[in-house]
């Protein structure tokens, strides 16, 4: 990947395998130095070795994102050990699926404390960093499960919907700073969707096909946007499945309806609700809405 981020320092959390795993590889070898974060030590310093083993720079971590005061020790750690960051890469994930009726409030707030919480407690510990050098990057894994919707994710769709907020109110809270923020949905066969049943024929083509979507194909994007040549990129959403990387809509008005009377519930019903009705999102799953193979 050449040197595209040579000098500069990054955290990637939740780097001991999949998809982090790849990032953190890709930002050593386009020249970043690299804190691997992930609560499993052997998974951590197992890529740290890999890094260093290629002519990198890597220190590994160990923290959990999901409170305010270890989320800062990542930071720290850069700091102490590389004397900056300048690059935050917001990885770490956990699935607790289960249908909305039967979530247990457990089930609801691990999710949302690693995703969602872990995400603001490591991107607030790099902004006083970012703000005094008047740079930085930030990079957030957001999902199609909540940008578009699916099954028995109610947790990890709300946190990944909130995370799309939060990259967006960075971006628009630090752009004095020149500090830029920016989502990814990627689309990857890793350990956390290994668990999609592969019974059947039908099954068993399909999770072929789910397995081209390499953990790898998402890094390139993510080290771009965490270089200099990203320095008018900010506030978007990406998705990258295997060779494609698509940009994804904003909410936008898309249909208003007036009265100049003002509206009853009944007006609504016979007027409001017919004119917007056209315009109307269906209840679709990412597989229904992206349902070509991967590319």
């Amino acid at each position: 990947m050449g040197d595209i981020v040579t000098g500069k320092v990054a955290v990637v959390t939740g780097a001991g395998g999949g998809i982090g795993k790849g990032i953190a590889l890709a930002l050593a070898a386009a020249g970043a130095r690299v804190v691997v974060n992930d609560i499993g030590a052997a998974q951590a310093q197992s890529v740290v070795d890999e890094i260093k083993a290629a002519g990198g720079q890597a220190v590994a971590n160990t923290d959990s994102v999901a409170s305010r005061a270890s989320a800062e020790q990542i930071v720290q750690t850069a700091v102490d050990v590389y004397g900056k960051i300048d690059i935050v890469v917001n990885n770490a994930g956990n699935l607790r699926d289960r249908l909305f009726h039967k979530m247990s409030e457990e089930e609801w707030s691990q999710v949302l404390d690693v995703h969602l919480n872990g995400s603001f407690n490591v991107s607030r510990a790099a902004a006083p960093y970012f703000r005094q050098q008047e740079s930085g990057a930030y990079v957030h894994m957001t999902s199609t499960s909540g940008l578009i919707g699916n099954f028995g994710q109610a947790n990890y769709s709300a946190a990944k919907m909130g995370i799309v907020g939060l990259s967006k109110s960075i971006a628009l809270d630090m752009s004095r700073f020149n500090v830029r923020s920016n989502c990814i949905a990627p689309f990857a066969w890793t350990a956390m969707t290994s668990s999609i049943p592969a019974e059947t024929p039908e099954e068993k083509a399909r999770v072929l096909k789910l397995q081209k979507m390499e953990a790898g194909k998402i890094a390139p994007l993510v080290v771009y946007l965490g270089s200099d040549a990203a320095s008018e990129v900010t506030g978007q959403i990406f998705a990258v499945r295997a060779n494609e990387i698509m940009l994804f809509s904003q909410p936008r008005p898309i249909r208003s309806v007036h009265m100049s009377t003002g509206w009853t519930p009944e007006d609504i019903a016979e007027i409001a609700i017919p004119a917007m009705k056209n315009d109307f999102f269906k209840l679709e799953r990412s597989p229904e809405v992206i349902g070509w193979d991967p590319i």
